[in-house]
């Protein structure tokens, strides 16, 4: 159940793609948020410069693994505002982080990029719990759904 604490959370993913949007990239955001609320760490997307693998969740992933231990890695939530890509969701299951909530998932992204006449991705998307069985994951959040496709549309238009 995605509750009002999580729903600022994922508020601040949606800022965070406004922002890489803005800076020319995609329009991702991710928050990773410690078992007592903390905001530990944010990012969002800079793929724009080449390196497809600067996704904020992989980013996050790779911070936690150098910066926390174990047992808070998975006592910590990731919050963004796209469901977790198969690399991205990988780098979360090998470090061993919490729970996930995402604002939209890769199947309504998926939808939104073929209406407008976008080819398939590289990688095919895979739902995160095909990718992590055991993960705990929550999403999509409905109410920030327009909000998340209309910064796609404006980086594809």
């Amino acid at each position: 159940m995605v509750s009002e604490v999580d729903r600022r959370h994922v508020r601040r993913c949606v800022e965070l793609a406004a922002e890489a949007l803005e800076a020319g990239d995609e329009p991702f955001g991710s928050v990773l948020v410690a078992e007592d609320g903390t905001v530990l760490r944010e990012d969002r997307n800079r793929v724009a410069g080449g390196d497809h693998t600067r996704h904020p969740e992989f980013e996050l992933a790779r911070w936690a693994a150098g910066n926390l231990a174990p047992e808070q890695r998975a006592a910590a939530t990731v919050y963004t505002s796209g469901e977790h890509c198969p690399m991205c969701a990988a780098a979360h299951g090998w470090v061993g982080l919490g729970r996930i909530v995402y604002a939209t998932s890769s199947e309504q992204l998926g939808s939104w990029l073929a209406e407008l006449g976008v080819p398939a991705p590289a990688v095919r998307a895979l739902p995160i719990r095909e990718v992590v069985p055991g993960a705990e994951v929550e999403g999509p959040v409905p109410e920030f759904v327009e909000q998340v496709r209309d910064l796609h549309r404006r980086f594809r238009a």
